[in-house]
């Protein structure tokens, strides 16, 4: 069978001879075939190379993004480490104000576990990089877990020694601890010759001597339980300031103060005077716990 041929006429612009090519079938069906190759092999290619490039650009992103990741990582374990450092320095300030105290701790005294800091390039390039890091952060977890433990239990005990502060600070404001009156104390507490009858008695308290109507202050605070004229000591003032505590004031010349008043350390509460058995303006002044009678040397600064 005889083969087909095509002719392919090529005119020119130019007045040139109209040039013919002869093409059989067989090799426009070859040409075809290499023609529709070369371009799925362009398509192809064009597509790897689009491809390619979008996993570059997608990699480098990822390995800047984990670079970040990584370096917040790394801030964070710091932050971690320098709160458990704090944690520390708090817990042993903790037990030295327990000291000064004399409170027990009631709980043992470990130190905190360590955490890690920043892992270095080295460390990072001859490991796992995915694994350190997945390592690092559930160290993090954990002392993270430890310190939030620590602070709770650190908040019950300042907690508990707030009220035991507060308490003390109670006690000391309720002690008498000042002069009620600045002078010369003319009378000790404990067994004396009487002024009066020459026979020995027993002096409940010490007679501060001083200018006549100089101010009385309270030497703590409390509550005027009595104000009243007794026949030995004239206008007398008590105060109970708590825990057994009372005071009491006499001789007095004027009482400024009223019976129920609660008042306070350096209150006013009357002026020195000269009122009941004195031989000079004086201050009889008389500490009581606990219903006995001690010298009030031992509470005055």
């Amino acid at each position: 069978m005889a083969e087909n041929y095509y002719t392919m006429l090529l005119i020119p612009q130019k007045k040139n001879s109209i040039r013919k090519i002869k093409l059989s079938s067989a090799f426009i069906t070859v040409a075809s075939v290499l023609a529709s190759i070369s371009l799925l092999s362009i398509l192809y290619f064009s597509y790897d190379y689009i491809k390619i490039r979008h996993e570059v650009t997608e990699l480098s992103r990822l390995k800047h993004l984990t670079a970040v990741q990584k370096e917040q990582i790394d801030l964070l374990a710091a932050k971690v480490s320098d709160f458990g450092k704090k944690m520390a320095d708090i817990k042993e300030f903790d037990q030295k104000i327990r000291v000064m105290t004399n409170i027990d701790k009631g709980r043992n005294t470990s130190q905190f576990l360590g955490v890690g800091g920043p892992v270095s390039e080295k460390s990072m390039a001859e490991s796992q990089i995915a694994e350190t890091e997945k390592a690092l952060i559930n160290n993090i977890h954990k002392n993270i877990d430890v310190l939030l433990e620590e602070a709770n239990y650190q908040k019950d005990s300042f907690s508990e020694l707030f009220e035991f502060l507060k308490k003390q600070r109670s006690v000391l404001a309720s002690t008498p601890s000042i002069w009620p009156v600045m002078g010369w104390v003319t009378s000790e507490f404990g067994y004396r010759i009487s002024p009066f009858t020459g026979k020995r008695e027993f002096h409940r308290g010490i007679d501060i001597a001083s200018r006549m109507g100089d101010d009385i202050l309270a030497p703590a605070s409390g509550v005027v339980v009595k104000k009243s004229v007794e026949p030995g000591i004239g206008n007398v003032v008590k105060i109970d300031h708590g825990n057994g505590i009372i005071t009491v004031y006499g001789h007095l010349s004027k009482i400024i103060v009223k019976k129920g008043q609660r008042v306070k350390r350096g209150s006013l509460i009357g002026q020195l005077g000269n009122s009941g058995h004195s031989t000079g303006p004086h201050l009889h002044y008389g500490i009581c716990v606990n219903s006995v009678y001690v010298n009030p040397r031992k509470y005055l600064f």
